[in-house]
């Protein structure tokens, strides 16, 4: 089977990662601008790759390569840089940079919530104030009234499993909290405010929407592949201690109505009406499979190459993840981000010859042409990233980007995987 005809063939980035002009046009700072001593080398956020001057050649660029679609998310500082006020010239920036994107014949797929929380929301209790959910969908008005003409898919968060447990329990990520005591409280709010946000996206949107959430999701790859190996490894990925922390808990209110074992006691039926308010796909980041989370895992990494950040890279992951939560949540499966982080540099030639992510990208995409072939709902595919960027607590070390970054001078330099993936979007997959 071939990839669809309208197959979102793209790239994904978001806001704090790329943009730079941390406090220019009105902006106020969020808890990635005053993260300090928590980022790799002391390194900051605050100019990262200057998307925020340099879109128009960003978007060249992404037409060059021929991507059919891009994700990037909206930064709430932009928009609301106190509570109840609208920017204006933070929705302005989106609007030109869709209207770049139409121009180019790229289709906008729009993340509400990739982690920057204005530092006026978190002074106020950030996730575990219940107010925050007014405050979401007020800035969720904002940006869906200014930009929906132009605009049909929309996130309404990314991970929320990372920047609800990594940053209020396990203290890794901005704010830095270890709030183990409101983590269930943290998450609760976040579940409203996503249902919410897609009542409120369906009903006021000015096109058509299609409305999803972006999870960081990772699967269980089945030890085998008769049914007992199948059965085993779905509930491995989704209600063992490990799967449910990493996907059941935060899309089983969702997509199912239903509390996981852990949310029981803390979501009302009403709660869950709100939260499973209808969506139309499922986004899934993947990065690397979870067997190697589970003791009693056959699943063994010594053969498998890994990244500079030191995640195995198994390409199966992808298919899984796709077939596992399909079958789960019934619904079609956008896949949201997918790469490696390499220690790439520009070579005496002027090319970036990054042939590990070009060898990355063969096997994860032949594990999604394989999802494919089986007839498995698949909208598209957005590589991670488009452009090497702000890597969070790691700085600028890690390159994930399909364009190669230089930070100090900012000129930009297209990779050799960018060049093979360009000839895998123009074939359709045929490539392959």
């Amino acid at each position: 089977m071939a990839f669809p005809e309208n197959f979102l063939w793209g790239a994904a980035s978001s806001a704090t990662q790329i943009e730079g002009a941390w406090d220019e046009d009105g902006k106020c700072p969020s808890i990635w601008d005053i993260a300090g001593k928590h980022i790799e080398n002391g390194q900051d956020c605050h100019t990262a790759c200057d998307h925020y001057h340099r879109y128009k050649e960003d978007v060249a660029l992404m037409r060059k390569i021929g991507l059919k679609s891009y994700r990037f998310s909206v930064n709430w500082c932009r928009i609301m840089p106190e509570k109840g006020k609208v920017n204006p010239k933070g929705l302005a920036f989106y609007g030109d940079l869709v209207k770049e994107l139409r121009s180019a014949g790229i289709e906008p797929l729009v993340t509400l919530y990739h982690w920057d929380l204005p530092v006026w929301a978190d002074k106020e209790g950030g996730w575990k104030n219940p107010k925050i959910v007014e405050w979401f969908l007020e800035y969720v008005r904002a940006v869906v009234d200014a930009l929906s003409e132009e605009v049909r898919y929309w996130m309404t968060f990314n991970e929320p499993q990372v920047f609800i447990m990594s940053a209020y329990v396990l203290g890794s990520f901005a704010p830095f909290q270890h709030a183990i005591f409101s983590y269930k409280n943290c998450l609760r709010h976040m579940l409203l405010a996503h249902g919410k946000a897609v009542s409120l996206i369906r009903k006021i949107a000015k096109t058509t929407p299609q409305i999803g959430i972006a999870m960081a999701s990772t699967v269980y790859i089945p030890d085998s592949e008769d049914e007992a190996g199948l059965r085993d490894a779905a509930e491995k990925s989704f209600t063992s201690t490990v799967g449910e922390g990493s996907n059941g808990l935060y899309m089983d209110p969702i997509a199912l109505g239903k509390p996981s074992k852990m949310l029981r006691r803390k979501l009302s039926a009403e709660d869950l009406k709100i939260i499973s308010a209808p969506i139309d796909f499922i986004g899934v980041n993947v990065y690397q499979p979870a067997n190697p989370l589970f003791k009693d895992s056959k699943y063994t990494t010594d053969s498998l190459p890994k990244s500079m950040l030191g995640w195995v890279i198994d390409g199966r992951c992808l298919y899984w993840t796709i077939r596992q939560y399909h079958e789960r949540y019934h619904l079609p499966i956008l896949v949201t981000e997918n790469g490696m982080a390499n220690p790439d540099a520009v070579g005496p030639d002027g090319k970036v010859n990054d042939d590990a992510r070009v060898t990355f990208l063969n096997e994860f995409l032949r594990g999604l042409k394989r999802a494919v072939d089986e007839g498995f709902p698949v909208l598209g595919y957005q590589h991670w990233s488009i452009m090497d960027n702000f890597e969070w607590c790691s700085g600028y070390g890690p390159r994930f980007g399909l364009i190669h970054v230089d930070y100090e001078t900012q000129k930009r330099t297209v990779k050799e995987s960018a060049k093979h993936y360009s000839k895998i979007i123009s074939t359709n997959g045929a490539e392959l």
